[in-house]
C-alpha cells in the first residue's frame, strides 16, 4: 500500500509500504477513505517530538472501512463505515473506565519511553514517535486498529465523510477544551490560535453557552472564519492589536472568565526579547517548547478563572508566571482529548443539525500529495486552514 512516511526534519515521502495485518484478536484493518493534516502533525514534521525514525506512518486523523477483524471483534464486521479516535485505548484499564481514555495504561507499548519524560505514559497514538507506541498512521490506504473492538465509532450511510471525519480527533479536542473552562452564562472566553481546533473550540464555547467569544490569530482569514463560521464575538489580531491591553477594554478590565491555548508548543509572537529567549534557547535544546500563548493567556484570565490548554506541549518550558498564576487563584485544565466520550454526543450534534465540523475544510488534496499538503498548512499558503487527504 502506499503511506505518507516521515524521513526526517521537514522531509516527507509517499512510498509503497508493506500492508498492516491482524496481529491480535482484538485488531481490524481499515480502508481509509478519508484522512487529515493536523496542527499537531507539523511538531513532528518540523522536528519537535522526539523518537520518530525513519519510514514511520504519519496521521492520526482518519476514517473508513472495515475490511478485516480480528476473532474477539464483534462490535464490526467488515463493509462497516467507522471514525477511528487518535487515542488508541483499550476500555478496560482504570483509566479507560474512568473516561480517561489519552491516558489508557495499556495502549503504549512503549511506556517505558515516555516515562522518563513525563514521569506516567500517556496512551499510544496513531503516527506520533515511538515514545507514544510507534503505531503506524492513518495517512495511508490502510490502517491497523488495536482494541477495534472499543475505539471506533460506526458511522451510518448518507452521512458525507466531510462530516464526521474530525470526531476522530479535532472537534473532541475543541469541544473538551471548552468543557474545562466550566462555562456559566455570561461567561466571556479567549481563545488563543484560530487554527482549525481553535475554531472548534470557539464553536463549542458559544454552544455550551459562552455569552463572549474572543478569537486571538494574527492572519486575517482565520479570524473571518472565526467570526462568520465558528461564532466569535470579537477578534484580535496580536500583529495589530496589544493583546492584553485589548483583553482588558473588552472585559471592562477584568480579564476573560477562560481562556483556551489551543495553539500549544509552535507559539508565534512578533519579534522580542522573550522570543529571541525562546529560540535561542530551542536551539541549543536547553528548552523544548515555545510557551507564548500559555503565558500570555495566565497573564490575561481574570482572577479565579480557568486557563484551559489543548494545544500540545512536547516537554518543558521556561519562563511561566507561575506568580501569577498562583496568585490569581486560577485553575489549569489540561490534556489530550479523551476522544471517546464526546464521540456520540458530538456525533448527535451533528445529526441535529447544530454544528457542521466541515466549516473548517479548505483544501481537498490526494495523497499523494500529502508532502506539498503539509507545507501548504504549515506555511499558511492560499489561506490554508484545514486539508483533507484521499487515498
Amino acid at each position: 500500500m502506499r503511506a505518507n512516511t516521515w524521513q526526517g526534519k521537514t522531509k516527507l515521502k509517499v512510498q509503497e509500504v508493506p500492508d498492516p495485518r491482524i496481529l491480535n484478536a482484538r485488531d481490524a484493518i481499515v480502508r481509509v477513505t478519508s484522512t487529515a493534516v493536523c496542527g499537531s502533525d507539523l511538531h513532528l514534521y518540523n522536528g519537535f517530538i522526539p523518537t520518530m525514525r525513519k519510514g514511520d506512518i504519519l496521521g492520526h486523523e482518519f476514517m473508513g472501512e472495515v475490511v478485516e477483524v480480528g476473532r474477539s471483534v464483534t462490535t464490526l464486521r467488515p463493509g462497516d463505515r467507522v471514525v477511528v479516535p487518535f487515542p488508541i485505548a483499550c476500555g478496560h484499564c482504570r483509566a479507560c473506565e474512568r473516561g480517561l481514555t489519552s491516558v489508557c495504561e495499556n495502549s503504549n507499548p512503549n511506556a517505558a519511553v515516555a516515562e522518563k519524560l513525563m514521569g506516567h505514559s500517556p496512551c499510544g497514538i496513531f503516527g506520533y514517535s515511538h515514545m507514544l507506541g510507534g503505531y503506524a498512521g492513518g495517512q495511508a490506504e490502510y490502517v491497523r486498529v488495536p482494541f477495534a473492538d472499543f475505539g471506533p465509532l460506526k458511522i451510518e450511510d448518507g452521512i458525507p465523510d466531510e462530516q464526521v471525519l474530525f470526531l476522530s480527533d479535532i472537534l473532541p479536542t475543541g469541544y473538551m477544551g471548552a468543557e474545562m473552562c466550566d462555562i456559566s452564562p455570561g461567561d466571556v472566553v479567549a481563545v488563543w490560535g484560530a487554527g482549525p481546533v481553535g475554531q472548534f473550540a470557539i464553536a463549542s464555547a458559544k454552544l455550551l453557552g459562552a455569552e463572549r467569544i474572543i478569537a486571538i490569530d494574527r492572519f486575517d482569514y482565520r479570524l473571518r472564519m472565526a467570526q462568520e463560521k465558528a461564532g466569535a464575538t470579537d477578534v484580535v489580531n496580536y500583529e495589530e492589536q496589544p493583546v492584553l491591553d485589548t483583553l482588558d477594554e473588552l472585559t471592562a478590565g477584568r480579564g476573560p472568565d477562560a481562556c483556551i491555548d489551543s495553539v500549544g508548543l509552535e507559539a508565534h509572537v512578533d519579534v522580542t526579547p522573550l522570543h529571541a529567549y525562546d529560540r535561542a534557547k530551542q536551539t541549543v535544546k536547553a528548552e523544548t517548547d515555545r510557551p507564548h500563548a500559555l503565558r500570555e493567556a495566565v497573564m490575561a484570565c481574570a482572577a479565579g478563572g480557568v486557563v484551559s490548554v489543548i494545544g500540545v506541549y512536547g516537554g518543558f518550558v521556561d519562563k511561566f508566571p507561575m506568580g501569577a498564576f498562583m496568585n490569581k487563584s486560577l485553575r489549569m485544565r489540561t490534556g489530550q482529548a479523551h476522544v471517546h466520550r464526546y464521540l456520540k454526543p458530538l456525533l448527535d450534534h451533528i445529526k441535529a443539525g447544530t454544528i457542521d465540523p466541515s466549516f473548517v475544510i479548505t483544501h481537498r488534496m490526494k495523497l499523494d500529495d500529502a508532502p506539498k499538503a503539509f507545507k501548504i498548512f504549515r506555511d499558511k499558503k492560499d489561506d490554508c486552514e484545514k486539508v483533507v487527504l484521499t487515498p
